[in-house]
């Protein structure tokens, strides 16, 4: 048989659900993850301090992105230094993707991790994104914390007050 040539013997795949809001929040449920939905039906929630959000996109609803925001306030003349370092950490990881945007004077800091999944998704599949997309989130919040440690201890030091 080439390369090309269906192999019509074989058995056909299983039909794949459709991705959906729905199917996400059941993926965090089954961990028990505390979430939210917010007015435009997002779900979100906080991860060390850091919050994600995990979105169904696309004109089909066929893409779940992953995007996680990097807690610390840090003034616009970082701008640049973290522009470096999150291109540092895009160049040698695969994922997730970082950006940095100017915000009203205050750098913002993103995570970002976005799959295609137009043929149908398995629930052992959207699991797996969420928790990879968290986890390397985080690392590479926890890449930037050591670069900028007054920043991260002020942010937890406010995290704790309000605990």
């Amino acid at each position: 048989m080439g390369f090309f040539t269906k192999d019509t013997s074989a058995p056909e795949p299983s039909v794949l659900e459709p991705l959906s809001r729905d199917r996400v929040a059941a993926c965090l449920d089954a961990r028990g993850l505390n979430y939210g939905v917010d007015d435009d039906g997002d779900i979100g929630g906080y991860w060390d301090g850091h919050v994600f959000y995990f979105l169904v996109l696309g004109q089909n609803g066929e893409y779940l992105q992953a995007r996680g925001r990097w807690n610390r306030k840090v003034g616009s003349d970082q701008l640049d230094a973290l522009n470096r370092l999150v291109n540092e950490w895009n160049a040698t990881r695969l994922w997730p993707k970082g950006y940095v945007r100017d915000e009203d004077g205050e750098v913002g800091v993103y995570a970002e991790h976005t799959v295609d999944y137009e043929h149908g998704v398995t629930d052992q599949q959207i699991d797996l994104q969420l928790a990879c997309s968290i986890a390397t989130g985080l690392q590479l919040f926890e890449h930037l914390d050591e670069q900028y440690p007054e920043q991260a201890a002020a942010a937890k030091a406010e995290q704790e007050e309000r605990d």
